[in-house]
């Protein structure tokens, strides 16, 4: 059950509709609104990029150079401990999950995100001693944590096992990023940004909306179609790369909707199910298929198409990868869902505020002495 998404807990039990997960997190509100009046919190997406921040993968894009620089929580606790990507991303879904079971206001944060951290760790089998942990978030975290110890981390770590009904299992897009990316000639630039994306995408609630594949796919494409370009003689500065990021957006919304049009036309799409269709739904290899041959001769031997260098290469893949979405089973639309919250949350970025965000947490932590 680990090693197959379709049939694991975190398909059938962790993965919801919009309207769900709001009602699921009005619910909690609503249980004791007293409190919830008593410390106002910042919007939702402002605690969530507190809590998981890193450098955005597009900061040159929308955000400010000096946005790139904010500090982030549970990822400057994971770096301290050397920990590397996949149990951070693990453990950012656990913070997730908790808190779609409990009221912020209850708990301490900080204390759940060194709690959500060592338990991530041991799932990835790469433990960390407890002393250590609690010593690192001590020393990070002096005026958020004022009494942390190896005993009082363990009693978290059952509490949010306990919360998520011990589904502990978690499938990351990462995977998907590594199997795919021959198949679509990713260069390096565009291997990496797209795990930058990936990165990016805990910072939502995305990583319990939608599959695993659906995300890495979504990061394959907005990593092609935004990708600064460096074309000798072209223009490097904010006007430039503002053309190269509509251009890219254009396209992307292009080739979705093509792909969505021609997977219409030959029922090889599933448009309706929102990312919760069956076994075998990405289909990641059409083979035979033109699309297929189309990309095995970009990575081989199209010496016009690998010599071209800038947007026209670059739409030339954006085509190539939206009539392969075309002949796969992939969830255009859930696709498109995932590209405009992700754009979403990086115009929200700019105008995060981390002083701002962390003043009510702490002011509710030392009110109710947690």
């Amino acid at each position: 059950m680990a090693a197959n998404y379709w049939e694991s807990t975190q398909r059938r039990h962790w993965q919801f509709a919009k309207d769900e997960l709001a009602t699921m997190r009005q619910k909690l509100e609503d249980e004791d609104p007293a409190l919830v009046q008593a410390y106002p919190l910042p919007p939702l997406r402002h605690l969530n990029i507190h809590f998981n921040q890193r450098k955005c993968a597009f900061g040159i894009w929308v955000l400010p150079p000096v946005l790139n620089t904010c500090c982030p929580e549970i990822n400057r606790l994971g770096k301290r401990l050397g920990v590397r990507q996949q149990p951070m991303a693990t453990a950012q879904i656990y913070l997730k999950r908790f808190y779609t079971r409990v009221e912020i206001r209850r708990t301490n944060p900080y204390m759940m995100m060194a709690t959500a951290l060592y338990l991530a760790c041991k799932m990835e089998e790469c433990p960390q001693h407890i002393r250590m942990v609690t010593g690192e978030a001590r020393s990070l975290w002096p005026n958020e944590i004022t009494t942390i110890d190896p005993g009082k981390l363990g009693e978290c770590e059952f509490f949010l096992i306990s919360e998520m009904n011990s589904q502990l299992i978690v499938h990351q897009p990462y995977r998907t990023l590594t199997t795919l990316q021959g198949d679509f000639g990713l260069n390096n630039e565009e291997v990496a940004l797209s795990w930058s994306v990936i990165n990016d995408h805990y910072m939502t609630d995305l990583p319990l909306l939608y599959p695993p594949h659906i995300i890495a796919l979504t990061a394959i494409m907005l990593a092609v179609v935004l990708r600064p370009t460096n074309a000798p003689g072209q223009g490097g500065g904010t006007t430039a790369a503002g053309a190269n990021t509509a251009a890219g957006l254009a396209a992307a919304s292009a080739a979705l909707a093509q792909a969505q049009a021609r997977a219409a036309i030959t029922g090889g799409g599933n448009g309706s199910n929102g990312g919760n269709s069956g076994p075998g739904t990405p289909s990641f290899t059409p083979q035979g298929s033109a699309v297929s041959q189309g990309m095995q001769l970009s990575q081989g031997g199209d010496n016009n198409g690998d010599n071209r260098k800038g947007p026209e290469a670059r739409m030339n893949k954006v085509t190539r990868f939206a009539a392969w979405l075309a002949e796969s089973n992939i969830d255009i639309e859930a696709m498109v869902d995932c590209t405009q919250e992700l754009i979403s949350f990086y115009e929200c970025h700019e105008q995060y505020n981390d002083k701002h965000t962390r003043e009510p947490i702490i002011r509710f932590l030392k009110a109710r002495g947690l």
